[in-house]
């Protein structure tokens, strides 16, 4: 029994005096008079110690947030998103709602049944993460394995962004060469603007150097001044930024119909591309979308010779000793000699000329002066020369 109950129950049966009974069980006279108040109203319960919570929460998360957190967990996780207590305040806040504490958000997942406890992962401030200071200043590429619907596998190649995870190509094929790669990486390049280095693991589509030589990837990069970097063999931590992003792709294409053809998949890539890039907030980004971050501070560019306004296209020379260039819809056709045929080559195009460089050597094969007028373009080299950014 409580203290209060008896020194009430003391007074009541006429045992103690008010003055003698608060004195011996530790309450003042006043309070003493206000419990056998509350005792001749309720009884013996409503002299118990009453609950100071109070009876409003001016900043209690409103039904409608509760309601919409809820709803938000279900609906990214259909989508293949995340959906974490933070991405949910960032969607609240994009919505107009004032987000609760993540810790909020939390209480409120798991009282719904919503989170599956884990085991205990590493903490995050185990991790040495390291990422480029500006936009271009490293593209890290690699490319993953999809099925289509009748089990047939498909090559998904990407191109990220190191310091803004800006997916800059998502492009899938049957499967990826060596040839693809390089044709990927110039129409990339065209988009955005060359990198100032590029960062792979040592598959045979970026690099041939275990073989004793250079593959068209290399040879291309080694002309255009960038810097090529390949991670050691066996450690794929190293281009962990588009490894971790294969495992997004992959989460978000899981929840779509399964792809029939390779053209469904391309245009699921396409959503996908866009949603990630412009819709999707990033962790490491401290939630800004990887455009906001890829827009926000000037390019790197780099330090070879090629210009990177240039419109560079990867081709071979045909039997005949001609390369097709297509310009403001019309094509034309750029003699090259037939002691060039079947040669690889890298076209490098400014407002003027187009010049044709042979990949594996460097050298200039020819020069070519625009004439819009004209549908073939003859070689006006006088002499032969090398492209300054090769080896």
């Amino acid at each position: 029994m409580s203290r209060a109950r008896v020194a009430v129950l003391k007074v009541v049966s006429r045992e103690l005096s008010v003055t003698a009974a608060a004195a011996e069980y530790g309450f003042s006279r006043q309070h003493l008079h206000r419990l056998l108040a509350r005792y001749r109203d309720g009884g013996l319960d409503a002299v118990e110690p009453r609950s100071r919570r109070p009876k409003t929460h001016p900043h209690a998360t409103t039904e409608v947030v509760r309601e919409r957190i809820v709803e938000l967990r279900l609906s990214l996780t259909r989508q293949g998103l995340d959906a974490g207590p933070v991405t949910i305040a960032w969607h609240l806040n994009a919505e107009g709602h004032r987000a609760p504490a993540v810790s909020t958000i939390r209480r409120i997942l798991h009282a719904a049944g919503l989170i599956t406890p884990e085991p205990k992962k590493r903490p995050r401030s185990s991790y040495h993460r390291f990422a480029a200071d500006q936009p271009n200043e490293c593209w890290q590429s690699d490319f993953t394995h999809w099925r289509l619907a009748d089990g047939s596998d498909v090559e998904i190649l990407n191109w990220l962004d190191d310091h803004s995870r800006f997916l800059l190509g998502c492009t899938a094929h049957t499967p990826v060469t060596g040839d693809i790669v390089t044709e990927e990486f110039l129409r990339v390049a065209g988009v955005h603007g060359l990198p100032a280095s590029t960062l792979t693991d040592n598959g045979r589509v970026y690099t041939a150097r275990f073989a004793g030589g250079r593959n068209a990837f290399e040879y291309l990069i080694a002309l255009l001044g960038i810097t090529q970097k390949n991670g050691h063999p066996g450690h794929p931590q190293t281009q962990g930024k588009v490894e971790r992003f294969h495992q997004t792709l992959k989460k978000w294409l899981t929840q779509q119909p399964r792809a029939t053809t390779i053209s469904e998949l391309q245009h699921q890539l396409d959503t996908f591309r866009d949603l990630y890039n412009n819709h999707r907030p990033h962790r490491e980004l401290t939630r800004r979308t990887p455009a906001t971050t890829y827009t926000a501070l000037p390019k790197a560019t780099p330090t070879g010779a090629a210009s990177p306004h240039y419109r560079l296209r990867y081709d071979r020379v045909d039997k005949d000793g001609k390369v097709s260039f297509r310009r403001a819809g019309r094509m034309h056709h750029l003699g090259i000699g037939k002691h060039n045929a079947k040669k690889r080559i890298l076209a490098i195009a400014d407002d003027t000329s187009v010049t044709i460089i042979e990949f594996e050597t460097g050298e200039i094969l020819s020069t070519h002066q625009i004439n819009p007028d004209k549908s073939y373009w003859r070689n006006t080299q006088r002499a032969p020369g090398r492209w300054p950014g090769a080896l």
